[in-house]
This record gives structure tokens, C-alpha cells and sequence, in this order.
């Protein structure tokens, strides 16, 4: 495969163009990348608002009816609730693990069994997050690679 860089006036609008003969799932694969990217969402903290990029988010949690996302060093406050997040957040590298929680797939570190047929996974930053039992085939399922 080539690849071209073109560079633009900075007037003009990025933009990105793939040529292919047959769109497959490997293109497929690129154009999630590329949208997760770019992907953001909006997020509080101190009473000031963020964009967050959804390829920074390490997990996000359900708390009391309020929803939190974490990033390696940060914690934010969204007003959407987790199903919203579960429907935003690009399936192939998001899963949810718990009624609680949605995790990114690509910061997990490390998936070790835990007591009572749960699961910890260790995360980038350091932090473990658990896997409740409901939910370790569907995580099983991912890492073997079996499409949901």
C-alpha cells in the first residue's frame, strides 16, 4: 500500500482520501481509526467545559447517576449517560464490563482472573478495573477475535 501526504494551504479543510479498488474490512478498519481519531466528546471539570478526544478515554463509569470519564492522568464529568456512551464510543474498541463501566480495549494492559469468576483488567495508567462475571465471554469474545 502507498501513501501520499499532500500538504494544503491552511485555509483549506483537512481532509483525508483513501483509493482502493474494493472496499473490505481492512479499509473498513482504517476509516474506524481515522473517525476515532477525530472522534471527541464533551466533558466538565472544575465547572469548565473539555473536548475530549475518545481515543484518550481509558474507561467510563457510572457513579450515582452521574458519569465519569477517565483518561491516564485526569477525570472528567459528562452530562450522558453510560448507554449513550456505549452507543458513541466505537464497538470494536470499547466493550462494556461491568453495569457500570465501558472500557477502551487498546489501554488494557493486562486481563488476569479475579475472585468469583470475575476478571481484573490493568489498565495504561495503573489503574485495575473489574470485569463482572456477566460480562467475561462477550470480553472473551473480543480478544479471540469473534465479532459481536
Amino acid at each position: 500500500m502507498e501513501i501520499n501526504i499532500k500538504n494544503i494551504d491552511p485555509s483549506q479543510k483537512e481532509y483525508i482520501e483513501i483509493g482502493c479498488w474494493r472496499v473490505n474490512e481492512r479499509v473498513n478498519e482504517i476509516v474506524r481509526f481515522i473517525k476515532l481519531r477525530d472522534g471527541h466528546v464533551e466533558a466538565y471539570k472544575d465547572e469548565k467545559q473539555y473536548r475530549i478526544a475518545l481515543s484518550d478515554i481509558l474507561y467510563v463509569e457510572a457513579v450515582d447517576d452521574r458519569c465519569f470519564i477517565y483518561l491516564d492522568k485526569d477525570c472528567y464529568e459528562s452530562r450522558r449517560r453510560l448507554y449513550e456512551f456505549e452507543s458513541l464510543l466505537p464497538s470494536d474498541n470499547y466493550i462494556r464490563i461491568s453495569k457500570s463501566v465501558v472500557v477502551n480495549l487498546m489501554k488494557i494492559v493486562q486481563i488476569r482472573p479475579a475472585l468469583n469468576g470475575r476478571f481484573l483488567c490493568h489498565l495504561v495508567n495503573g489503574e485495575d478495573v473489574i470485569v463482572s462475571r456477566k460480562y467475561v465471554p462477550d470480553l472473551k469474545a473480543r480478544i479471540r477475535g469473534d465479532r459481536s
